[in-house]
């Protein structure tokens, strides 16, 4: 094969991101490769809860079907946009190294931390967990719902000087202002124990057919202990059937040559409580599914079930 098709969303983030993918996987299979920018359904409902259109899995399906369809040999995703589980026929065949996975406060300088906010202070964020450890972390806080992708989020904090729609800040990932060459913008790297990060966050995701000689070869591109920290963390999400409908956070980090450290939560929307559990372990798909259970048993099972049937947990 002389030309692989990458699939991808068409945002000034994706298309960045999928440039990184490309260079690199011409310099290790020596091919030459295409962006093939696709507009899935998270795109085009700006409007709308991504909760009350299906989560964050509208930003994927899309590039999944031009998979199936033979449009493209491999997508590019955000690991933190992917459901637990994947269609029948695609694989995830390859995980680069890991960019910071925090979250950051932007504020347009108003302010250099988070715990430096003013009581009061409009906050926006489109993710569940964002808002509900915000609420926990800050019940003085007013959090706003914000979508829309990173240029959009910044020009409504920038262009909000006053009013009472006005934001004071915006929570983003590190990692997508990193890859736009937006660093500067970043006013806190706020800290893993105050805001865990999700699955996945600052992790690329390189999708390919199953059973297919490319995706073998795409794992040149895998970084060994970003791959077994997903491993976890993703075995963690499907144990408790997690979706962006779920305040959940999950973050795993090396702590030896072959042991992990797991970190994670589950929360109701409202931040009153938050159910939280660690483990450390060298399997990670057992160490996923024991920290799940470890929640499930402190009280997560009633949250999740509560939010699944729209009801307040």
């Amino acid at each position: 094969m002389t030309l692989l098709r990458i699939a991808t969303r068409g945002s000034r983030l994706a298309l960045a991101q999928s440039r990184w993918v490309a260079v690199r996987i011409e310099a290790a299979l020596g091919v030459a490769t295409e962006l093939v920018a696709v507009r899935t359904s998270g795109d085009r409902l700006q409007d709308v809860s991504l909760a009350e259109v299906g989560g964050k899995g509208l930003f994927v399906k899309e590039l999944e079907d031009a998979l199936l369809a033979g449009r493209a040999e491999l997508a590019v995703h955000s690991a933190k946009d992917l459901p637990a589980r994947l269609p029948d026929g695609l694989v995830l065949a390859a995980f680069p190294e890991r960019a910071d996975p925090r979250d950051a406060l932007v504020s347009g300088g108003r302010v250099r931390a988070l715990a430096a906010l003013p009581r009061g202070a409009r906050v926006g964020t489109g993710s569940a967990r964002r808002a509900a450890l915000l609420r926990a972390q800050r019940p003085d806080l007013q959090v706003a719902a914000l979508r829309g992708n990173v240029t959009t989020r910044l020009d409504r904090l920038d262009a909000g000087r006053a009013g009472d729609g006005a934001l004071q800040a915006v929570i983003l990932a590190c990692a997508g202002l990193d890859r736009l060459g937006l660093a500067e913008r970043i006013d806190e790297r706020v800290d893993a124990g105050v805001l865990l990060p999700a699955v996945g966050q600052g992790v690329l995701a390189i999708e390919a057919r199953a059973g297919e000689p490319l995706a073998e070869d795409l794992a040149a591109l895998t970084h060994a202990d970003t791959a077994r920290a997903i491993a976890a963390e993703r075995a963690f999400l499907a144990r408790l059937q997690g979706d962006c409908n779920v305040p959940l956070a999950a973050f795993a980090e090396a702590v030896g040559p072959a042991r992990l450290r797991l970190r994670g939560l589950v929360a109701r929307p409202d931040g009153r409580r938050v159910v939280r559990g660690e483990a450390e372990g060298a399997d990670p798909a057992a160490l996923g599914d024991e920290v799940a259970e470890k929640l499930l048993a402190q009280g997560a099972r009633e949250i999740l079930a509560a939010l699944r049937a729209g009801a307040a947990p």
